[in-house]
């Protein structure tokens, strides 16, 4: 194997703060809300539909092929061993704990990476969630075309969900609207890079990589996903102005367009994200073909 580089503590500490503050940043608002419990029908989507809490999103870690001198905090974190006072993955462990969830994740990524973007869904995801449903899913947020309207635009349009964990939301009028019939053992075979929840997602697949994966890869994953949520919802049947979101009205041409264009360049964010990551992948990987196949 190749030995890791060695970082200094006075090259590597700098690096892990500039990470803290930054997400410091990026979580402020929902911890402020969360000291108040309160709740936000956008952004608390990024910490309970996907998992990682804000403390562990916050803890750096450099990847794979790093040693950390003097870092006796890593030391004690889960999968790092220590040799001679420097901390660094221990990534045969890592292997063996996560080498089978490497393995899905990367070829989920490579699948979506080789297709072309799917670029006419609209957004529809988020209407079918509340066709012909007695209640909502965001009960405080009222429909900005009421009920009856938001039925209306889900039966003029062809539903086009690819996404397993967005269609299964659906209601069970809707279902059968929908062209395709995702489940996840179709996953890999339908995800593409169009789809905003598979962009979303790059960010829980990086996060399931971690701490094998660079924080910094994490972290411009929180963010797509971030910008990614605000046109899912702003796409979505809510009426959200109150707090400031202007809504893409995509049961008009003008809405539609907008979309599609902010779709567009999300789906190129996302397909260079999906390349880091299956280059991460690889990385984790390359220690199973080095134990298979010893010089």
């Amino acid at each position: 194997m190749v030995e890791p580089e060695n970082l200094p503590q006075a090259v590597w500490r700098p690096l892990a703060l500039h990470h803290e503050q930054r997400v410091d940043e990026l979580t402020a608002t929902h911890r402020q809300r969360r000291r108040r419990g309160k709740v936000h029908p956008v952004e608390d989507f990024l910490f309970t539909y996907y998992s990682l809490r804000p403390a562990l999103l916050r803890r750096w870690h450099p990847g794979v092929g790093v040693s950390l001198e003097d870092a006796e905090e890593h030391g004690g974190w889960p999968l790092y061993r220590t040799h001679d006072g420097a901390a660094t993955l221990d990534l045969e462990l890592f292997v063996e704990k996560r080498g089978t969830t490497t393995r899905f994740i990367r070829s989920l990524l490579a699948a979506t990476a080789d297709r072309p973007p799917g670029l006419g869904c609209f957004g529809l995801h988020e209407w079918a969630m509340v066709y012909r449903a007695g209640d909502v899913r965001h009960e405080d947020w009222p429909l900005r075309l009421g009920s009856t309207g938001t039925d209306a635009v889900v039966e003029r349009h062809t539903v086009r969900c690819s996404h397993y964990d967005a269609f299964r939301f659906f209601t069970d009028d809707a279902r059968p609207r929908n062209t395709l019939q995702p489940s996840r053992e179709q996953q890999v075979a339908m995800e593409q890079p169009g789809c905003l929840h598979a962009g979303m997602d790059l960010y829980k697949w990086a996060y399931k990589l971690s701490p094998a994966v660079s924080s910094a890869l994490v972290l411009d994953c929180f963010e797509l996903a971030r910008d990614v949520r605000v046109l899912d919802m702003e796409a979505s049947p809510y009426d959200l102005s109150e707090l400031g979101y202007r809504p893409v009205c995509i049961e008009t041409p003008e809405g539609k367009a907008e979309y599609v264009r902010r779709q567009k360049e999300f789906a190129v964010r996302g397909q260079d994200l999906r390349a880091r990551l299956i280059a991460s992948c690889d990385q984790i990987l390359a220690v199973t073909d080095a134990a298979a196949h010893p010089a």
